[in-house]
């Protein structure tokens, strides 16, 4: 079985909210899922991702693959977790 980790479709017409979920390649996008590891809201002002990082890892470790928008939303989203402690910093 090919587990993936990719955007969950949910939320109302023009107003779209995505989970991010661990499921079966031939599951479909808003279909059975095998864990909610986390969110996305686009139309909020900073496109906020949250997730579980530990759950995050650990499929990843049991050979989960997420779908390049995935990477590109982690990558986003742990540079933007970086970058604000020095932002805190430099305001104290």
């Amino acid at each position: 079985m090919a587990v993936h980790i990719r955007l969950a479709r949910a939320g109302a017409k023009k107003s779209p909210f995505y989970r991010l979920v661990v499921t079966d390649h031939r599951s479909p996008r808003g279909g059975r899922f095998l864990e909610n590891i986390g969110t996305f809201d686009p139309s909020s002002p900073s496109g906020l991702l949250t997730f579980d990082a530990a759950r995050l890892e650990h499929w990843k470790k049991n050979g989960a693959t997420p779908s390049d928008t995935v990477k590109h939303l982690i990558k986003a989203a742990l540079k933007a977790a970086a970058a604000a402690p020095a932002a805190d910093a430099n305001k104290k």
